[in-house]
């Protein structure tokens, strides 16, 4: 145990004197008392002595508190690591703008400013009520795409930008999107518990007017769903976990019955799908090495070091750098830029100065030239740094970029709190009899951890290694289908890890779950997953929703224990 912790317990034991060990209802926070503390890291229980650490050796911090999901691993100050990892931690942190370096680089489009806003406290992103991009902990990103094909649509980026630099209009415009939460009424299991205590499910439905694209074409025939973020702690270690375990948990699955994304599994070779290993590398990597998909809730990112989060620290705020050297644009945007009266005035006006940011986009200082400039300049088709005319340099430096994935693979899991109460060990007992362990696989051991590395960090220096350790993340990392009312894009939705998740509402404020949000505690995450008969988790829920309170009350203890 880190010894700054211990300090930390032992004060927090005595502020606590006075309150039960098995704190552990719902709507309380597990507490960190001095006998709960004595019991770290014992065997106890239904509870092994690694269960306490659910990260591994190497992987978890002691820290319970509500800074927890911001801590460094133990393998990051073992191998000497800390400072480029607080260095890192700025960058996600910080807010970007368009000139104070190494901040730098912001727009000209733009989803966020600033990762922390999307992560609050480094965890789930919250529900909203109303989409505003700059509201602090509005982790939801939009999806746009065609009904038809499930695929996104291509007048604005994947991650759809609402936000834009002085004087171009955000791709989305933000009035015209509109956000609605609605209560489920039609599902296959009742709202009303056997022993008569009620939940209620909500669900998001979210338009964006037409008018408000400011793209050119302007999207037809397209619908509109929400995903959220996801807590970031402990990614590096998911990252850790050899393929050829995944692949034996997808035959294990297949096995027993369960249907299987195609694009995933083939089940006819009872293999690999040829569209489940990952080779869209940066077009500078040195290193193409196809890699089993195993990031995101649509499974599209294979490692961390390519992951999601090193993808959004550039196309998120849309600072470039040397392995990402275009702009996160569309042509579709930037023609309808080109086009804009009041963007060619603007430009016209005050691009001369040759101080001005505007004055790339001056070029000759005719309109028919500032129009070419602006549909060449904000094109994703443009190599920003080998322009012909502008010679730009990468907004963020290697360096930086560098400390970034030192921070990001090393954050550690949070312990596992209070395994020693009876209503928690009952809670784990019960998890594994109503089946939710099909899904949410308790533990994984890595491998040798001989992770992949972009050209980039490899020529900086070492990231975080997590080798040999037995993880508690509770995800098989496999996709399954919940039939929920306005359901994910494309129904299929990987299993989200479970670990420190009880954690959620001291780090972030806020305890929602689910992809977009719609469960505002566990027993709605829960009955969500039933309320559908072709669920791939009805069975389990339809055991939950027949448990009596006191066993009920027990599962969600045990799921914020862990």
């Amino acid at each position: 145990m880190n010894k700054k912790y211990f300090f930390y317990s032992c004060c927090l034991a005595l502020a606590l004197a006075s309150c039960s060990d098995d704190d552990n209802t719902p709507g309380n926070e597990p507490s960190a008392t001095h006998d709960d503390y004595s019991y770290v890291g014992k065997a106890v229980g239904n509870f092994t002595a690694e269960e306490w650490y659910p990260g591994g050796e190497l992987g978890t911090t002691d820290n319970i508190a509500s800074n927890s999901y911001e801590d460094e691993t133990p393998a990051v100050t073992n191998q000497g690591l800390s400072n480029l990892f607080k260095f890192g931690e700025s960058f996600f942190e910080r807010t970007f703008n368009s000139t104070t370096k190494p901040f730098n680089g912001l727009g000209p489009a733009w989803t966020r400013d600033a990762c922390l806003t999307c992560h609050p406290g480094y965890g789930h992103g919250k529900r909203v009520t109303s989409y505003n991009a700059n509201e602090y902990g509005n982790g939801y990103l939009l999806v746009v795409y065609h009904p038809d094909t499930q695929g996104y649509i291509t007048e604005v980026t994947g991650m759809p930008q609402t936000r834009a630099s002085y004087p171009f209009l955000p791709p989305i415009d933000e009035s015209g999107i509109h956000l609605e939460w609605k209560t489920a009424t039609d599902g296959a299991l009742p709202t009303t518990f056997p022993d008569g205590e009620t939940y209620e499910l909500i669900y998001p439905e979210i338009t964006i007017d037409q008018e408000a694209f400011n793209t050119n074409p302007k999207p037809t025939n397209y619908e509109v769903r929400l995903e959220s973020t996801i807590g970031i702690y402990g990614t590096g270690l998911i990252d850790a976990i050899p393929e050829e375990e995944l692949k034996k948990q997808y035959q294990t699955e297949a096995s027993a019955g369960a249907t299987l994304n195609p694009a995933m599994w083939d089940a006819t070779a009872n293999d690999w799908a040829s569209t489940a290993w990952y080779t869209g590398y940066p077009a500078n990597a040195t290193d193409r090495t196809p890699h089993i998909k195993r990031y995101t809730y649509a499974l599209t990112r294979a490692t961390l070091q390519d992951g999601p989060g090193a993808n959004a620290i550039w196309n998120i705020t849309n600072v470039t750098r040397s392995d990402r050297p275009k702009l996160y644009t569309t042509d579709a945007w930037a023609k309808a830029m080109s086009e804009n009266e009041e963007v060619i005035n603007t430009i016209l006006k005050e691009g001369k100065d040759e101080e001005s940011l505007l004055h790339p986009y001056y070029a000759d200082g005719t309109r028919e030239g500032i129009a070419k400039a602006v549909a060449t300049l904000l094109s994703p088709n443009t190599n920003q740094f080998d322009n012909d005319v502008y010679n730009f340099k990468p907004e963020m430096q290697d360096d930086n970029y560098y400390e970034l994935m030192v921070w990001h693979r090393g954050l550690a899991v949070p312990r596992a709190r209070n395994l020693h109460s009876e209503q928690v060990q009952r809670g784990k007992e019960l998890f594994y009899q109503m089946g939710c362990t099909a899904c949410h696989r308790p533990s994984w051991k890595t491998g040798s951890d001989n992770y992949w590395a972009d050209t980039v960090v490899k020529g900086q220096g070492e990231l975080p290694k997590y080798a040999n350790q037995t993880i508690w993340p509770y995800s098989d990392f496999i996709q399954h289908r919940l039939f929920m009312k306005n359901d994910i894009r494309g129904a299929w939705c990987r299993t989200t890890p479970l670990w420190g998740r009880g954690l959620s509402k001291a780090n972030t404020g806020a305890e929602d779950r689910l992809h977009d949000c719609r469960a505002r505690n566990e027993v709605e995450a829960i009955m969500w997953h039933g309320y559908s008969r072709e669920s791939d988790a009805f069975r389990s829920a339809e055991k939950f929703y027949n448990l009596p309170k006191e066993d009920r009350d027990a599962v969600v203890a045990f799921i914020r224990a862990i």
